[in-house]
């Protein structure tokens, strides 16, 4: 083969962009539809797709700077340089063109389901530690009567007249760079190639039917609140034995009274009365999986917050969890006791702080006096 720059007629410091631009120029001029078929067009479109594929990827393209054709330690082609006719044209052109490389090209392909979505809620203690939820759903199976060909059983469909069973039609159109040929679905089989003509009397030759199928779905843990889940092949069967579509689960997690979450961490609130933040004690704390101790320091502040290391929410899909972080809540008592109201007011007067006067109309004095 002939230097791969020279085929392209590029030079060897060409850019991605000038080369992409050199073998569409050359694409467009080689194409077996262009050119009716032609031999020598078909082989001259090989080489310049070979040269391509090659110089636009860049290490390929320095082992050709290096060995040339022949890959490095003489590999040869048949690893290094096997490209896929059709794919490295669609990629540059889109489906202007029709197939016709001996690949395969223009032959019919079964029709994909359709994707589904459907909705699970989850408790917030199950998305953090993960669970097994079955879920029920309608969707397209695969016919058992007629196994998804549509055709009544005994009978075979006929090849598509309008086709000639490819699934595909070609025409030929004019345009600015002259004629080409397009291709496009069969409007009569719509891509099947093959016409039901006698269809299966439980599917109507559709080659599925809607039933309700159950799956069991293993949440893992650390999910959060609007994830979405793909079951692979798990959707609707595709008509006529075509492949299933997706089904796509979407998680909704419901809040937690207590926790508030943000990524792998978790926050809480936990009340101390003003003695306890005065003096200082140790208390328990409730977390998802066990009880935690809370250390109080003497004079503790409203709004301190204590970090607990690897009791938050476990890495969804990896390992490891995240904190637990608690903020300390001084509360102020309410509804005192004439005991508790004396005790507070001995403790303002010995600190020296300033209070309200005990007023003897106010509501404690009224109370106290409706019982003498």
């Amino acid at each position: 083969m002939a230097d791969y720059y020279e085929l392209l007629g590029v030079s060897k410091s060409a850019t991605e962009d000038e080369i992409k631009k050199a073998y569409r120029k050359l694409a467009r001029e080689l194409h077996p539809d262009t050119n009716g078929g032609d031999a020598v067009a078909v082989e001259r479109f090989k080489e310049v797709t070979i040269a391509y594929e090659t110089l636009r990827d860049p290490e390929k393209r320095r082992q050709y700077d290096m060995f040339g054709d022949g890959g490095p330690r003489g590999q040869g082609s048949g690893d290094f340089f096997s490209p896929n006719f059709g794919d490295i044209f669609e990629n540059i052109f889109g489906q202007a063109f029709g197939g016709g490389f001996g690949d395969g090209g223009g032959q019919r392909s079964a029709r994909h389901g359709e994707d589904m979505e459907t909705s699970i809620n989850l408790k917030f203690e199950e998305s953090v530690f993960g669970t097994k939820k079955e879920i029920s759903i309608r969707l397209p199976v695969t016919c058992k009567t007629c196994v998804g060909s549509g055709s009544k059983p005994g009978t075979t469909p006929s090849v598509c007249r309008s086709c000639g069973g490819s699934g595909q039609v070609r025409r030929v159109t004019q345009t600015l760079l002259g004629r080409m040929m397009t291709t496009s679905t069969c409007d009569t089989c719509y891509g099947d190639g093959k016409i039901i003509t006698t269809p299966c009397p439980d599917c109507r030759g559709e080659g599925r039917k809607t039933e309700e199928r159950s799956y069991v779905i293993e949440i893992q843990p650390g999910i959060e609140d609007g994830a979405t889940l793909r079951l692979t092949g798990k959707g609707p069967a595709g008509p006529r034995g075509g492949y299933p579509g997706n089904l796509y689960i979407h998680v909704h997690v419901e809040p937690s009274k207590t926790f508030k979450r943000s990524g792998q961490d978790l926050f809480a609130q936990f009340n101390i009365s003003i003695s306890q933040a005065a003096l200082g004690t140790k208390l328990e704390f409730e977390s998802l999986d066990e009880l935690v101790e809370i250390n109080v320091a003497p004079g503790t502040q409203s709004g301190k917050i204590l970090r607990f290391k690897g009791k938050g929410v476990p890495n969804f899909g990896g390992r490891g969890r995240g904190d637990l972080l608690v903020e300390l809540v001084v509360t102020t008592p309410k509804d005192l006791s004439e005991e508790e109201i004396n005790l507070y007011t001995r403790l303002a007067e010995i600190r020296g702080e300033k209070i309200s006067e005990p007023n003897e109309h106010g509501l404690f004095s009224k109370l106290k006096s409706a019982f003498r």
